[in-house]
C-alpha cells in the first residue's frame, strides 16, 4: 500500500515523464514544475530537494557546453567532415562511412548533440553536391552518435551521471564500454550495407566537384584550429587519468573551458549565450523529481520488485536491466530513466550484491536504446529537425522503421557481450 507522499511522488514523476515523451510542454518546464508541485506540496523540502541534484554531473555538462562553443568557431569539425569526404574519393557509400566514423568518435570525445549539430551541415552540403539523398546519412549519423557516445564517460548524458553515481573514471568506461562499441559499430555499418549501401549511385561530375574543394578552407581561425586540437588531446587524457587524480570530471571539464575561452579569446558572453540552459534546467528540476521517490522509498520498492522477478540472481538482474533501459529509453528520453535507475541500483548494492555489471548493463541499454524511436535521445530530434527544415522530413515512423530494428541488434550483440564479459564470471 502506497503513502500519501509516495502517490504523490509517482504520479508527479508520471506527469513529466508523459509531458516529456509527448512533448506537449518543453521537457525544462515540465520538469521544473514537477520540483515545484514536490515542494510546495511537502513532499520534499526545498534544501532537500537540491541535496540531490548532482553537481559534478552538471559541472561536466556546462563546461564541455562552454568548451565546444570556442572550439566549434574554428571551423575544426567542417574540416574533418569534407577531408573525409575526399578520403572517401566522392563514393557514396565511403562517405557514409566515413561520416559514421567520425561522428562515432566525437560523440565518444564531446556530446553527441553537438557533434550532430556539427556535423549534420557539413553532410548537407556534401550530398547536395553530389546531388543524393541525406536522410540515410542523417538516420546513419544518428545512429552513429548515440553509438560512440556510449563509449566513453564524456560521449552521453546517462554515462556522466552512471560514472559519477559510481564513481567511474573515464578509462573504466574506456575499458568496458568501448570494446562492445567498437563491435556494435561493426555490426550496424554492415547492417547498413545491405540497406543503404547498394543503392547509392552518384553522377561523376558531381563527386569530381567535391574532390576540387579545399579543406582548408573551412578553417575560419588558424591558430584557434591548432589550440582546440591540443586542448582536445589534452581534455581526453585528463579525463582519463582524472580518478588517479583525485578529481571530479567536472573539475576538468570546467578548466578546460576556462583555458580554453582565454586562449581562444572567446567572446564570454557569446560562450555564455551559446549554453543550453535548458538543458541545465532539465537535469536540476529531473535530480529533485527522482529525489522525491528516492526520499519517499518508492526507488527501495522498485529495487526490492527487480530483486524479486529476478530471485536475487545477478546474472538476470544485468540482463533485465540492460534490456528495460534499451526499451524505456527507446520511448523517453534516457536521462530520466537514468536518474530513476541509479538510486534503485545503488540500493540493491547495499544488499550485498556486486551491481558493476548493472551499471554496464544500464550504461550499454540507456545508451543503446536511444536510437529505438525520434524521442529516445536529444540528438535524434536535433538532427532530424535539421534536415525537415532543409526540406527532407523525417517523420516518427521513418525514423522508427530504421532505429527500432537497429536498438534490437545493437543491444543483442550487447547481451552477448555482457554474458560473456560478465556473465561467465557469475555461474
Amino acid at each position: 500500500m502506497f503513502t500519501q507522499p509516495q502517490i504523490i511522488a509517482i504520479v508527479v514523476f508520471v506527469g513529466v515523464m508523459t509531458l516529456v515523451a509527448t512533448e506537449k510542454v518543453h521537457r525544462c518546464l515540465a520538469a521544473l514544475a514537477g520540483a515545484l508541485i514536490l515542494v510546495v506540496t511537502g513532499v520534499i523540502s526545498f534544501d532537500t530537494g537540491i541535496s540531490h541534484i548532482d553537481f559534478n554531473t552538471i559541472g561536466v555538462l556546462l563546461g564541455m557546453m562552454l568548451f565546444v562553443s570556442v572550439i566549434k568557431e574554428s571551423g575544426l569539425f567542417e574540416y574533418t567532415a569534407l577531408k573525409a569526404a575526399q578520403i572517401a574519393k566522392g563514393d557514396p557509400w565511403r562517405i557514409m562511412v566515413a561520416f559514421i566514423l567520425i561522428t562515432a568518435m566525437l560523440s565518444a570525445l564531446l556530446d553527441n548533440v553537438t557533434t550532430v549539430l556539427l556535423v549534420g551541415p557539413m553532410t548537407l552540403v556534401v550530398c547536395r553536391m553530389l546531388e543524393i539523398n541525406p536522410i540515410p546519412f542523417f538516420l546513419t549519423e544518428i545512429m552513429a552518435s548515440n553509438i560512440g557516445g556510449t563509449a566513453t564517460l564524456i560521449g552521453d548524458p546517462p554515462n556522466i551521471m552512471i560514472g559519477s553515481a559510481a564513481n567511474l573514471t573515464f578509462f573504466d568506461f574506456v575499458a568496458n564500454d568501448a570494446p562492445a562499441v567498437v563491435v556494435i559499430l561493426a555490426v550496424v555499418i554492415l547492417a547498413f550495407r545491405f540497406m543503404y549501401g547498394r543503392n547509392m549511385g552518384v553522377d561523376e561530375t558531381h563527386r569530381a566537384a567535391i574532390m576540387k574543394l579545399n579543406p582548408k578552407e573551412k578553417i575560419r581561425d588558424l591558430s584557434l584550429f591548432r589550440k582546440s586540437l591540443v586542448m582536445i588531446a589534452l581534455v581526453v587524457v585528463f579525463f582519463m587519468v582524472h580518478g588517479q587524480l583525485g578529481l571530479e570530471s567536472s573539475v576538468i571539464a570546467l578548466s578546460a573551458a576556462c583555458i580554453m575561452m582565454l586562449i581562444g579569446r572567446a567572446d564570454l558572453e557569446l560562450s555564455v549565450f551559446n549554453v543550453e540552459w535548458t538543458t541545465i534546467g532539465f537535469f536540476c528540476a529531473l535530480f529533485m523529481v527522482v529525489g522525491a521517490l528516492s526520499e519517499t522509498g518508492v526507488i527501495t520498492m522498485l529495487a526490492e520488485w527487480i530483486m524479486d522477478i529476478t530471485n536475487d540472481n545477478p546474472l538476470a538482474m544485468m540482463i533485465v536491466i540492460l534490456w528495460a533501459s534499451a526499451i524505456i529509453s527507446a520511448v523517453l528520453d534516457n536521462i530520466p530513466f537514468v536518474a530513476t535507475m541509479i538510486p534503485v541500483i545503488t540500493a540493491i548494492g547495499m544488499t550485498g550484491v556486486d551491481v558493476v555489471p548493472l551499471w554496464w548493463a544500464l550504461s550499454l541499454g540507456a545508451c543503446l536504446g536511444g536510437n529505438g524511436t525520434l524521442i529516445g535521445a536529444s540528438a535524434n530530434v536535433v538532427l532530424s529537425s535539421i534536415s525537415t527544415k532543409e526540406g527532407y522530413p523525417i517523420s516518427f515512423m521513418d525514423f522508427t522503421k530504421v532505429g527500432f530494428p537497429v536498438m534490437i541488434l545493437t543491444v543483442a550483440v550487447a547481451t552477448v557481450y555482457c554474458l560473456i564479459r560478465y556473465g561467465l564470471p557469475m555461474m
